[in-house]
């Protein structure tokens, strides 16, 4: 018919609608429509396809870079194995782990056994409302230009909530929200959803954590872009396995006709801008920094999460205690901040309460936040929180990543304490030599921060100098300390207690440089003289009397144990004084009581020498933690004093056996449970093996 407006209406159940028209329904009243200006429309408008078309298939070309991932596909396949009710898996990860590439190899090769198999890119719900308004024009071609987008929208969700045997692959959904809708009204097919956001799916889908790459998996890839080549391996472990990042690299190599090892020199001179290329004809928007841009970006809401990331940028990958984020806001603060984070996936929140980041996003956060003195200061915050030598390794593992990040020449205030912390720390993790160097970095940032004639440069330099003591250069030692002897008593004066801790402190380089009778003369005089200028209660006046001790001892086990009376009795008295005055439980006492335990024992008093061992054990497990490396040391060297000393074999071979449990429990294998074994090798063989 035709209507007063002109329209015409053609066909069986079409409707003619003129300008003036709001709204029209069919005679049974099952479709509305809105129309501004006159429609003609199809019979197709008024009736869901009963079918799709055969082989409707709208996958991207992303399958031939695909390499490994046999468990994820395996997995996938067994969760679509289920006949009945929708089925909905999210893999999520960082971006740039894979995620597109996994979903559209494992749909393209589901070809046979759905239709369609439909791919969406769904980031926000305008990019979902326009692929499902693509796949109903894929269905009925005949309404591309005639519905609109919300109602090609509309009649897609229709068709698949009334059809089985479909497969949709939402990409990239940036929030689970966005999709909920869809998911609750299509129950009848298989959705494959990636996405960065790892929380929030538990109501909606299984998830599925991807990982990076194998070694052999990213080298296999890089091998397919740009071929093999040397350092390919050393590259793909620069770059994390990450596989935006290997492809990346590839391809950037390729192009610009460089090696990895170039590519490598280029990443480390200038990481923000090789994060920031790509090569000709490659997805300009899918560099690794456009790619976690977004995430940071959703994430600017939450200021705290951002700082935290800049943070933990410049610290080691693994291993991260949430507890060292604590000063960084309120618990509830910090707790959203880390949730957040992990919810974007661009950290790991692990069962055993740390966390872990990719080393890449890492790169990224250093390159683009610039917290490397935050970093500094959070990791000094939280040097002495924790007791015992695994929380020691753990912190010495995070300075060592920080400092192989930041430039020596940038290092102020923080970093100067961090790096004497450090070096304090580290002589047995890392050797006498790293110890020395972290010294001499944090006396350089010292003289930066405070001036050279400061007092806390001072204090650094002096442990700058213990530390080539023992390396073992003792002639550089005693250079040093002689040095800042006369420095400090020229600025401070003589009468300073900084300058007899100095003079202390020499006495006892000259004592390990073999300078016997010269180190027993200056440690005495050095004492006497701090008592009567600073009182015989000051600290430095009770500290400086260990040099004092340490020199009786030596002269004793020199003298095979001759005048050790005399050295015990002189010692004793010396520690009631303490005691009276300070306890039992402070470092004086401390180190000046481990003296007389080797007096003790070099004048034939084993029995005492022993109580006394046991007592130091205690202390030391009271003033730094039964695990400290103090306690485990003190341990060790009990073990050796009743095999060599005392012949308790026995007694010793049980204490060994816990120690070896206890440093094997702590840290796992280390080279020095590897020498811990050795050396104590035969004693931890039974008796009868031993022959």
């Amino acid at each position: 018919m035709t209507g007063e407006s002109g329209a015409e209406a053609v066909g069986r159940r079409s409707i003619a609608a003129g300008q003036g028209v709001r709204q029209a329904l069919t005679g049974d009243g099952s479709v509305a429509l809105y129309a501004e200006k006159s429609v003609n429309l199809p019979a197709e408008a008024f009736a869901l396809p009963a079918t799709a078309p055969e082989g409707l298939v709208n996958l991207p070309d992303r399958t031939s870079l695909f390499v490994g991932r046999a468990r994820e596909l395996a997995l996938l396949d067994e969760a679509f194995r289920e006949a009945n009710g929708v089925v909905v898996q999210a893999v999520h990860g960082l971006g740039g782990i894979g995620k597109s590439t996994l979903a559209a190899h494992w749909a393209a090769g589901r070809v046979g056994s759905y239709n369609p198999v439909w791919w969406i890119t769904a980031e926000t719900a305008a990019d979902l409302d326009t692929g499902l308004a693509e796949l109903a024009v894929a269905l009925q071609p005949a309404l591309r230009d005639v519905l609109s987008r919300e109602a090609l929208r509309e009649r897609a969700v229709q068709w698949l909530a009334r059809h089985e045997g479909w497969l949709l692959v939402l990409d990239n959904v940036a929030d689970p929200a966005d999709v909920r809708g869809l998911l609750g009204r299509a129950t009848g097919g298989r959705f494959l959803v990636t996405t960065r956001r790892a929380s929030g799916w538990h109501k909606m889908a299984r998830p599925l954590a991807l990982d990076v790459l194998s070694p052999a998996e990213a080298a296999e890839l890089f091998a397919r872009i740009d071929g093999p080549g040397e350092e390919v391996d050393v590259l793909c472990r620069e770059l994390g396995y990450l596989p935006l990042a290997v492809e990346q690299a590839a391809a950037y190599c390729a192009e610009a006709g460089i090696s990895a090892g170039r590519y490598l020199e280029l990443l480390g001179a200038y990481p923000e801008e090789v994060f920031a290329q790509s090569a000709e004809g490659t997805d300009q928007d899918r560099t690794v920094a456009r790619v976690w841009r977004v995430s940071l970006d959703r994430l600017a809401d939450t200021p705290l999460a951002g700082r935290i990331l800049g943070v933990v940028g410049w610290w080691a990958s693994e291993g991260i205690p949430r507890a060292y984020l604590e000063a960084m806001g309120t618990p509830v603060e910090v707790t959203e901040a880390v949730r957040r984070l992990a919810a974007h996936s661009l950290v790991k929140v692990h069962e055993d309460d740390t966390i872990s980041v990719h080393r890449l996003v890492q790169a990224v956060a250093r390159a683009e936040g610039g917290a490397g003195h935050d970093a500094a200061l959070v990791l000094l915050s939280n040097a002495d929180r924790f007791r015992g030598i695994d929380a020691d390794v753990r912190w010495l593992t995070h300075l060592e990543a920080l400092a192989g990040h930041t430039d020596p020449e940038s290092d102020g205030e923080h970093e100067a304490w961090l790096f004497n912390l450090g070096g304090l720390k580290s002589s047995q993790e890392y050797g006498h030599s790293r110890r020395t160097e972290l010294h001499e970095r944090a006396v350089a940032a010292a003289e930066r921060a405070f001036g050279p004639r400061a007092e806390f440069t001072f204090s650094f330099r002096r442990n700058r100098a213990e530390g080539y003591g023992y390396a073992g250069d003792h002639a550089r030692a005693i250079e040093l300390l002689e040095r800042d002897l006369a420095d400090h008593a020229r600025v401070f004066g003589a009468r300073n207690p900084g300058t007899f801790e100095i003079r202390a402190d020499l006495a006892e380089v000259l004592l390990d440089a073999g300078q016997l009778q010269e180190a027993l003369k200056l440690a005495k005089r050095n004492a006497t003289r701090a008592e009567r200028v600073l009182g015989s209660e000051h600290e430095v006046a009770l500290g400086v009397w260990s040099a004092w001790a340490k020199a009786l001892r030596y002269s004793v086990e020199e003298d095979d144990g001759a005048h050790a009376a005399e050295a015990a009795h002189a010692i004793e008295t010396w520690l009631a004084r303490v005691e009276a005055a300070q306890g039992e439980d402070n470092r004086f006492y401390d180190h000046v009581h481990w003296e007389l335990i080797w007096v003790r024992a070099a004048a034939g008093d084993i029995e005492e020498a022993t109580v006394l061992f046991e007592r130091c054990i205690a202390r030391r497990e009271r003033l730094y933690g039964e695990t400290s490396r103090a306690a485990l040391n003190t341990r060790r060297a009990f073990a050796t004093f009743l095999w060599g000393t005392v012949g308790a074999s026995d007694r010793a071979r049980e204490l060994l056996a816990q120690l070896i449990a206890d440093w094997e429990r702590l840290l796992g294998e280390t080279p020095h449970l590897e020498e811990l074994r050795a050396h104590y090798a035969r004693l931890a063989s039974p008796p009868e093996a031993t022959g």
